[in-house]
């Protein structure tokens, strides 16, 4: 049998962090056209379960688009059985109890819960109403079956007293788990959980900031005779990159601007980039970041461009220097500010003296 696992799908997220009110909507669309992505992979590959390990929404108020989206996807796959575990962003249900299909099975938060399908047991709890000790001393498992356990939670191999969104992995050893199927982490991740099973977060399905660089998709479980083999397809349309460029020894916004294509040769057009500076530079050194982002954006999905280099100064270079210049930059220097301060206003101060645009 064939099963997906996937979590944290953050339908009808904002995305307006970063992005214009267009290319917010236009990503909330596709994170929900991603979803769909998902079930027509699902279809085409004869998978049976489709395991959503929580927060499938973002917020307590769910748009009538997303939730006649997912309502109709369920609905119109009845050979595939939706598990559900709501997460900590799922407040409420997004369908009432006369609405719901009969594949689109859910957990609580009040006792374990078992969907069998023949000798593979899907069993799951949401967190928030039982303390810790009674969510582990209550989960029994026959040893002879293939056991998923579907939670939702930041993983710890230690008790943590009043958190109920945490989720004791040490506490769950031994416990006949095969495959623990865990959401809240938005990053791929899977390890051994004990001598027979491993535990795996699949991550979202789209990022959504620059917290969530690297490839997003989710995880297929292919179970034959009581062994579970796992794979992590990626599925995002697209791709979220943090990149640090060293600039030292640019002196113009060419140089600046051949640096970051030397970066940016292999990554997709369609992605969202977040490109930071680093460096030391000469004081006089000239960079557009304005000119740089217009370029790149016309270029990319999405680019901003963060500013940190450092100014390679030193005092005694103008201990003795007679010009305005020299006279500023001493100034400056025995001020009582940071290091950011200092070169804000160092570089501000040259560009005027030197009759270029302050902005």
């Amino acid at each position: 049998m064939k099963i997906i696992h996937c979590s944290d799908l953050h339908l009808d997220s904002k995305m307006e962090a970063n992005l214009s009110k267009e290319k917010a909507k236009e990503r909330k669309a596709e994170i929900l056209l991603t979803f769909c992505k998902l079930i027509e992979y699902a279809k085409e590959n004869d998978v049976k379960i489709i395991i959503i390990a929580g927060d499938m929404f973002d917020k307590k108020t769910i748009s009538v688009k997303a939730k006649n989206i997912v309502k109709d996807a369920i609905n119109s796959n009845k050979d595939i059985d939706f598990i559900y575990l709501k997460g900590n962003h799922d407040e409420c249900a997004f369908l009432e109890e006369d609405e719901i299909p009969e594949n689109l099975k859910m957990f609580n938060n009040k006792e374990w819960t078992t969907y069998r399908y023949e000798n593979i047991a899907i069993t799951g709890i949401e967190l928030g109403e039982k303390e810790d000790y009674e969510i582990y001393n209550t989960l029994i498992l026959d040893k002879n079956d293939t056991n998923i356990v579907v939670m939702h939670g930041q993983e710890s191999i230690y008790e943590v007293k009043d958190n109920l969104e945490i989720i004791n992995l040490k506490a769950l050893k031994n416990k006949n788990i095969d495959y623990l199927a865990l959401g809240h982490i938005h990053k791929y991740k899977q390890e051994r959980l004990d001598g027979r099973g491993v535990y795996c977060y699949s991550g979202c399905l789209e990022g959504r900031g620059f917290d969530e660089c690297g490839e997003k998709g989710f995880v297929l479980l292919n179970i034959e005779d009581n062994k579970i083999e796992s794979r992590f397809i990626p599925i995002a349309k697209r791709k979220i990159y943090e990149i640090k460029i060293d600039i030292t020894g640019c002196n113009t916004t060419t140089e600046v601007e051949n640096k970051i294509q030397e970066k940016l040769e292999t990554i997709e057009n369609t992605s969202l980039i977040k490109i930071i500076l680093i460096g030391k530079l000469e004081i006089d050194a000239e960079r557009d970041i304005d000119y740089l982002v217009k370029k790149y954006n016309e270029i990319y999905y999405f680019v901003k461009i963060y500013d940190e280099t450092t100014l390679k100064i030193d005092y005694m270079d103008y201990e003795k220097d007679a010009s305005l210049k020299g006279e500023f930059i001493r100034l400056v220097l025995t001020q009582k500010l940071t290091e950011e301060e200092k070169r804000k206003i160092i570089e501000t101060g040259i560009k005027a003296l030197s009759k270029e645009e302050v902005i």
